[in-house]
């Protein structure tokens, strides 16, 4: 079973390798396995998870769970083999959480002393690729835990790969930026430190813009 779950994982990640063919630019950052780590990126596709979990190097994929929702990646048998035996995903309750399990609780218990997360600030899936306004999600697991680092990430051209309501995903090209650590500051205000989170993004894509300039 562990040789299966281990092929299957490789078979996961080459498959999203092949249909996003992302660039993996890390700006003024690097890849830390010593440290937990929250990886904050704009939401347009499903497939936006498994690309920036499949990007990371082996020993930090394997320390890093996404955060997904439990009504779509526990519908139906694959999607759950997925979220739970490959990607140890941990699932949010979206539609009915409970005061004794909110999903900020889920998220700390689940990553313990050990695991980072990646998870999507806006909450849902942008329909036309503009970056949202964040949720406050994000505050209050800082709050709980300031000592966790914050990475950036702009996702670029996954909502083509896979648009919302499509099935199949169409293999194109998508670059993925790792940027600057980031922390909540001490006395920060939930409003201050959401647009300052937003903003790295927004700084992201602007970098990427001068990318693809520079490829014409």
């Amino acid at each position: 079973m562990k040789l299966f779950r281990a092929a299957a994982k490789k078979s996961l990640i080459g498959l999203s390798r092949l249909f996003s063919g992302a660039t993996v630019l890390w700006y003024e950052s690097q890849p830390d396995d010593s440290c937990q780590r929250v990886y904050f990126a704009n939401h347009t596709s499903h497939l936006d998870a498994l690309v920036i979990w499949s990007a990371l190097p082996y020993s930090i994929r394997e320390k890093t769970r996404m955060v997904a929702a439990q009504d779509y990646w526990d519908a139906g048998p694959i999607r759950r083999y997925i979220s739970k035996k490959l990607l140890n995903a941990v699932l949010i309750e979206r539609e009915n959480p409970s005061i004794k399990n909110t999903p900020i609780k889920v998220m700390i218990d689940e990553m313990q002393d050990e695991f980072s997360l990646i998870l999507f600030p806006e909450g849902g899936r942008s329909q036309d690729g503009t970056l949202g306004e964040f949720k406050s999600g994000l505050y209050h697991l800082c709050k709980k835990r300031p000592d966790l680092e914050l990475i950036p990430i702009y996702l670029n051209n996954l909502n083509n790969i896979l648009p919302r309501g499509k099935t199949l995903p169409v293999p194109m090209l998508s670059r993925v930026i790792f940027g600057p650590p980031m922390w909540l500051e001490m006395d920060e205000r939930k409003e201050s430190f959401l647009n300052r989170a937003r903003n790295a993004i927004l700084k992201l894509k602007q970098i990427e813009e001068t990318y693809e300039e520079t490829d014409i």
